[in-house]
């Protein structure tokens, strides 16, 4: 056996050694090694529901609690987070639930051994929650109490975001939704009083309900730096999910909530959620100050230290977790950047994940663009000879339109004098886009062709072409017809008639001046998925809803259940072959029915093309 000493913590719990006005309290207690022997968990009443241990030297710490019903729990290793000080291991909270003892036991060499009892309530008060441009709805520190009054100082700040890193908090699954704030309470007073930090590590958390919470204090769009991950704090963002994932997977409902999260946190930051990246480390017990660490924008926490943490199960997701973020708020704009200095030439890249019509605009110091440059496709690209430009504050800005987060920055330094650009064209063409953008004219009636909408400003001649793959023209819907100023629409039955593929639909508008302006679209066409339908069309929950379909080539598919375009639960998630397919949902979720009202199943097929979905709605009866 690996177990060196087996101690076991009986006896009553004395009075706390740190306490405040907020009903969550801590207390520390010196633990005794060796022999077995009795000590007191110092909590007032006799309980506590969330356990730390700090300790010396290299060996191992396993725990497990004796809850106030009777029962004991499984054994844990106490899994430490690198962040460690003065030669003290800090172990990750674990949350217990009501419990008044433990048993521990060392293995290796352990010095010291301390134990930081958390009593957090569980308060019966309604979560409200915010929604922050195209974030997932978020519990805000007011709405699960977080202690203003103990946070240490002030929030520190990264120039930019460039990844994720994702934890799980460890301790029991075993927990309801109303315990979740009280969980993260119990955390932050944790980090604060037993770590020592300024306040709580996490910059979000994610319960197993989907419920998703904001962590370390500073603003939730900035870059905010935590303390969750030693030597790799500056610059990424750490999300943890609450509960133990060594060996269980997250339920959908928290995959859900992490995704949407990541998504919006790293659209907020213009990083890819498929982009890897060399680091230098901050410094931790793996990696030294100054080591370059490949890392993935969404990376594990043990990639950045000696951690068991996220868990075997969540870590072994994390790729696939990573191209479901992708998917998701498309398009985007990825890797934002501007190289050189006022005087010289100026370049300013960035990437889309799509092709789409692009600007790039210059504003001078006295707010009017001094340059611009316009084109389409993913790519962007533009340089700027800056010679004379005048010194003070210049801002660029990308923008890709209405469905891109745009991304501008700010460039310095110059003298001279630069001239005034031309003024821009007149936009005479705004506004292409295809509705769907993405067909499947297999026959099941649902999707089967799309329709071309654009706006003219001015009166011009008009061009309307579909180009393959390989940009040879397969279409010509619009031959050089004259137009009026007003918006445009166009059926495009002929779509059907196309073979599986990616295209590009581009209306050029010619106007009387003879400005020439192209807009392009991106259309796919994929059979893959046909024939989504549910069965019967109400259940009540227990009862079994039968989902088919057909797939005419393999793909992976993914089928979630929506309400009111909220995501409740992912059924599941499978490369599939081709042929019929069916699946089946029992309107639970975690166990418990979900309330009555109207449903949609939604089935993705992601294949070699991209991605298409196909709904069908349902009913859940009242038991």
């Amino acid at each position: 056996m690996r177990i060196a000493s087996l101690v076991a913590v009986v006896g009553a719990l004395a009075a706390p050694a740190l306490a405040h006005a907020d009903p969550t309290t801590i207390a520390a207690r010196e633990l005794p090694l060796g022999k077995a022997r009795v000590a007191a968990a110092a909590q007032p009443a006799g309980r506590f529901d969330l356990l730390g241990l700090h300790w010396q030297g290299p060996g191992t710490v396993d725990v497990r609690t004796h809850a106030l019903s009777g029962a004991w729990s499984k054994w844990q290793t106490a899994d430490t987070d690198g962040n460690g000080r003065d030669r003290w291991r800090f172990g990750n909270p674990i949350w217990a639930g009501p419990s008044d003892r433990i048993d521990y036991r060392t293995s290796g060499r352990v010095l010291r051994l301390r134990a930081y009892y958390v009593w957090s309530p569980v308060e019966a008060v309604p979560l409200r929650t915010l929604s922050i441009a195209g974030s997932p709805q978020i519990i805000p520190r007011l709405g699960w109490a977080a202690n203003e009054q103990i946070r240490g100082a002030p929030p520190r700040y990264a120039p930019a975001l460039h990844f994720a890193v994702v934890h799980h908090t460890a301790g029991t699954n075993s927990y309801g939704p109303a315990d979740s704030a009280a969980i993260v309470r119990g955390i932050e007073v944790y980090h604060v009083k037993g770590n020592g930090w300024n306040d709580i590590g996490y910059n979000f958390l994610v319960d197993r309900y989907g419920q998703v919470f904001e962590g370390r204090y500073g603003g939730m769009t900035r870059n905010v730096i935590g303390a969750h991950a030693g030597g790799f704090n500056t610059g990424s963002a750490g999300v943890s999910v609450i509960g133990d994932f060594s060996h269980s997977v997250p339920p959908p409902a928290a995959l859900a909530s992490l995704e949407k999260l990541l998504a919006w946190r790293l659209d907020l930051a213009h990083v890819d959620p498929l982009s890897s990246l060399t680091w230098i480390s901050g410094g931790n017990s793996r990696f030294p100050t100054g080591s370059p660490v490949f890392l993935r924008a969404i990376a594990g926490h043990r990639d950045t230290g000696f951690t068991d943490c996220p868990g075997n199960a969540l870590y072994a997701l994390l790729p696939q977790i990573a191209h479901d973020v992708a998917a998701i708020g498309l398009p985007k704009l990825f890797e934002p950047q501007a190289s050189g200095k006022l005087g010289g030439m100026v370049r300013i890249i960035g990437r889309l994940s799509s092709a789409l019509p692009w600007t790039v605009i210059v504003v001078g110091p006295a707010g009017q663009a001094v340059t611009h440059s316009s084109g389409t496709g993913t790519q962007i690209s533009f340089t700027w000879n800056s010679a004379g430009a005048p010194a003070g504050r210049y801002v660029w800005t990308i923008d890709a339109g209405a469905d891109v987060r745009p991304a501008s920055g700010q460039l310095s330094g110059g003298g001279g004098t630069v001239p005034p650009p031309p003024p821009p064209p007149p936009a005479i063409l705004t506004g292409l886009l295809l509705a769907p953008p993405t067909i499947s004219p297999n026959g099941d009636g649902y999707d089967e062709t799309t329709t071309i909408s654009y706006v003219l400003t001015a009166p011009a001649t008009v061009t309307v072409s579909v180009a393959d793959a390989t940009g040879a023209v397969t279409a010509l819907l619009v031959d050089h017809q004259r137009e009026g100023a007003r918006k445009q629409t166009l059926a495009f039955p002929g779509a059907s008639a196309l073979a599986d593929g990616t295209y590009t639909v581009t209306v050029d508008a010619v106007g009387d001046g003879g400005h020439d302006v192209k807009l392009s679209a991106p259309l796919l066409v994929d059979r893959t998925l046909a024939s989504v339908a549910v069965s019967p069309a109400a259940i009540q929950p227990g009862q079994t809803l039968t989902i088919s379909f057909t797939l005419a080539k393999p793909a992976l598919v993914t089928i979630t259940i929506s309400q009111a375009d909220r995501q409740v639960a992912t059924i599941s998630q499978a490369t599939m072959q081709a042929g019929p397919q069916t699946a089946t949902w029992n309107g639970l979720l975690a166990e418990n029915p979900v309330p009555p009202g109207a449903y949609t199943v939604i089935v993705t097929a992601k294949d070699d093309l991209g991605q298409i979905s196909q709904p069908a709605a349902f009913q859940v009866n009242p038991p």
